[in-house]
């Protein structure tokens, strides 16, 4: 059984799903189940942060960092994409990043209740919440 947004990955070829709707059945790639990916949501190092950080400016806007301090963006070390979900999961909105841009989104709108999730493509996926 598959649940609304969980994320799957192949240990083979690296393909990367999202599920949109509540399924019965086991997601294959590669003639092999996927692997579920769960969002770490601990920091055990010291050097680089994963944990996605809601950061409010002066002028009362918000922006999504990766990390208190910002995550590496090299082609060998970098930040895939952010996701934000409403806590009711009802609202979604995925931005994919840049290498050697900057690992942070900005916000256009007020922030409600909602969780920041995000893929590092050496240390997997990392969630963060904004508890509004």
């Amino acid at each position: 059984m598959t649940e609304k947004l969980e994320i799957y990955r192949c240990k083979i070829c690296g393909n990367t799903v999202q599920v949109l709707l509540d399924g019965v059945g086991e997601l294959v790639c590669c003639e092999k189940p996927m692997m579920k990916l769960t969002p770490n949501t601990q920091e055990h190092v010291t050097t680089e942060y994963h944990i996605p950080v809601y950061i409010k400016d002066d002028n009362g806007f918000t922006s999504i960092q990766v990390g208190k301090d910002p995550h590496p963006m090299t082609e060998e070390h970098h930040i895939e994409f952010i996701e934000r979900v409403s806590d009711d999961k009802r609202k979604v909105t995925l931005e994919y990043l840049q290498v050697n841009g900057m690992p942070r989104i900005e916000l256009q709108q007020n922030v409600q209740a909602e969780s920041a999730i995000e893929f590092c493509n050496l240390h997997g996926l990392w969630e963060g919440k904004n508890n509004a």
